[in-house]
Formats: structure tokens, sequence, C-alpha cells
């Protein structure tokens, strides 16, 4: 699997200076920590999933560009639907893992497959069931994870992962009250560190819960505002990142969901400017601006572009038009990248300050040198633009070439 597989190779030629590179669930941890891109949840009562993924629509279709997926067993489904949903979600993956054992799928154009489960029981229950197929999952997710619950969550994984002979990943979301009541928010945060510090090789991002966080007060942000505009969650993630995000013993922190898939009533201004769309494509790049717009995709972008500002990388997701979106706007710029190389290769005999070979900054050899490395990782996994391309000319892009407005 790798990112933009969907353009054509002459495409991909002339949008990147680099192109991606391929990644599986075998890639190195670090690299693969990076890769998620955007995360498509679907509920674990879907009969369509190994049809979808068995008929090649994550290549080309309506979920072309994803590269990696939850299914949900925890609140997609109701609670009367649990036993139901188990059931077809193990049918689904054995479904797949046998199509790829026969050699009628080819493994490497799969996406990184993850279960969202209730509790450590039923992802003990769900591995037995699994078997072999277990093979064919990268890991699970853990829903309100507390200090209370992580460990047992992280232990039960270690030994399924053990007894089974594959490699398992971890993902805990954080949503629960603990976390975002002021008064207990640190001492859980510290505390959820210390479970995820003592399995660290098992943690392969740290998730978000926007929205179980902001149902806790009875908000939710409204398609003009981004997540960041709620002072109460913003609060909340600024901590997070802080005890999460240092680069001593880093974790990668992935976006929350953004809700919205259709249009509604605009109260605030369109949040993208119409020149670089106007710069590309000319009429029709603005009439996909306006597409964009009518569907509140800006206030998506705009929240992308604050994730990637406070050093979240990739975004949970809900629909198919947003993978796009979040996987581009993960792609690194040929300033970017300039800017990155050149303070990494100083580092190892300088130390001071640099001019950017664009002129338009400096480059701090120290204080820069982490952000330069995690620059450098993610221009690997979605490229690095030729100086003249953008974001733009991937969610304008389908498998045809033609502008989906």
């Amino acid at each position: 699997m790798k990112h933009f597989q969907y353009l054509s190779k002459e495409k991909r030629s002339e949008i990147f200076l680099y192109e991606p590179i391929h990644f599986s669930k075998e890639t190195e941890r670090e690299m693969l920590a990076y890769a998620l891109g955007a995360t498509l949840y679907m509920p674990g009562s879907r009969t369509a999933i190994a049809g979808d993924v068995l008929s090649g629509k994550f290549l080309n279709g309506k979920h072309e560009g994803l590269t990696s997926m939850v299914i949900c067993l925890e609140d997609s489904i109701g609670d009367t639907e649990v036993e139901t949903a188990e059931a077809n979600t193990v049918s689904q993956i054995g479904t797949i893992s046998d199509s790829v054992l026969k050699g009628q799928f080819d493994q490497r154009n799969l996406p990184l497959i993850f279960i969202r489960i209730r509790s450590r029981e039923q992802m003990q229950r769900v591995a037995r069931k699994l078997k072999h197929h277990i093979q064919l999952i990268s890991g699970f997710v853990f829903p309100k994870f507390t200090s209370e619950n992580g460990r047992g969550y992280y232990t039960a994984l270690q030994e399924i992962a053990s007894d089974s002979s594959v490699t398992l990943y971890g993902m805990p979301i954080l949503e629960t009250k603990e976390i975002i009541y002021k008064e207990t928010r640190m001492n859980e945060l510290l505390g959820i560190k210390a479970i995820l510090d003592d399995f660290y090789e098992y943690v392969l991002n740290v998730r978000l819960g926007g929205t179980d966080l902001s149902g806790l007060f009875g908000i939710r942000r409204s398609r003009d505002t981004t997540i960041y505009d709620i002072s109460v969650i913003r609060d909340c993630i600024t901590d997070i990142i802080n005890v999460f995000g240092r680069c001593e013993k880093e974790y990668v922190i992935s976006g929350p969901v953004w809700e919205y898939f259709g249009g509604g009533q605009r109260i605030l201004k369109p949040q993208i400017r119409q020149t670089p769309f106007q710069q590309a494509y000319g009429h029709e790049g603005l009439e996909f601006r306006a597409n964009l717009i009518d569907r509140y995709d800006d206030g998506l972008i705009h929240e992308i572009v604050l994730d990637n500002t406070n050093g979240l990388v990739g975004k949970t997701i809900i629909h198919p038009l947003h993978i796009k979106i979040v996987n581009a706007l993960n792609a690194v710029t040929r300033e970017e990248y300039l800017d990155a190389s050149s303070i990494l290769d100083q580092a190892q005999s300088y130390n001071g300050v640099i001019r950017s070979e664009f002129s338009n900054k400096m480059n701090e050899i120290k204080p820069h040198y982490n952000w330069a490395r995690k620059i450098i990782l993610k221009s690997k996994l979605y490229g690095v633009f030729h100086e003249q391309q953008s974001f733009i000319d991937l969610i304008s892009e389908t498998a045809n070439e033609q502008l989906y407005i």
C-alpha cells in the first residue's frame, strides 16, 4: 500500500518531486506510525466490507486513496447488535484473508485494518474467533482508554500477539471525563503515559476522541468552526500534546474526527482562498473550490492545517469524501523538504543558524532538528511536491485525472 496510488504513474511524476514509498503492517514502527493518514471508521455490522476491499474500491472508486481503516464494534453499533456485528467482523476479515492466502488478492493493496473493541474480553474473544486470519489485521483500537483499564488492554494484546506470532498494535483513544475534567487531567494523562511507556513497542498512535470529550459538556462544533475553537477541548488537546508529544519519547497523536460531510446554512466566510485554486486550474479551479465550500470541506481543511501546526498527524474520518483531503494535506512541500534536509545534513557538523535556501526564514539547527526529522519521515510516506504543485493537485484528481466537481 502507498498513498495516492489511485493516480497514474504519469500524474504522480507530474505532481511529486519524490513519490511516496510503499508500506505495510510489517513496516518499521516509527515509520508506520506516521503512515495511517485518513483512518476511516466503519461499523462492524456492515456486510460489504470484504466486498469493497476485494473489488478494489479502495484503489479506484469512492474509497480510493484509503490506506487505513477501523472496523468498529463500539459506539457505531447499538448494544443489541454487538453479537451480530462481532460475528460479521470475523466473517468479513476471514473472507479477505482467504482471498489473500489463495492468491486472489494482492496483500500489498490491502489497507491497514484495525478493530475497535468494547473491552479486553471482547478483544480476546475476537482474536480466538479469527484464528489464523488474525495475521491480516494490524491491531486493535482501545476506546475510553484510562489509567485503570489501559494496562489490561495492553497485557492482553501482548499475549495475543505472542500466541499468534504476529505483529499487532494497540491504539488508545483518549475520550473520558478523567481526561477532560481539569482537576483529574494531569494525573490521568501521566498515568496513561506510564502504561504506554511500558508497552511502547505496541503503541502505534494516540487518538483523540473529540466527539466524546465535547459531549461531556453538551458541546458540538459547527460546520463553521474547528475543534480548536472549543476552548475546553483546545485546553485538553494542549495538555495531551504536552504529555505525549515530547520528543524524548514521542507518540504520534492523530487528529479528532470531522463530523460533517454535507452542506448547510453558512454563517461565517469560507476559509479557503480563491487564488491557489484559480492559479492551478483557472475557472475550473474556482468551480472546484465552490464545490468544497458547498460541502463545508473548507472547515475540514482549516482544521487539518491546525492539526498539522500542532504536531498532530493524520485524522479519524467517517466519510470517504475526506480521504484525499486529509492525506493531501500531509504531503510535504518542496520548501519544507529542502529546509528539513539542510537541517539534518548540517546537524552533525554545525549547530548554529543557517539561512533557508528560499532566503525567507532562518533554520536553527538544534531547535528545528526534531521538526526536520518528522518532515523527512512524512516526505517518504506522503511524498514531496514539485515547487509549483500543492495539495490542490491531489484533491482535485481522480483516477481518470478529471476534476470531480
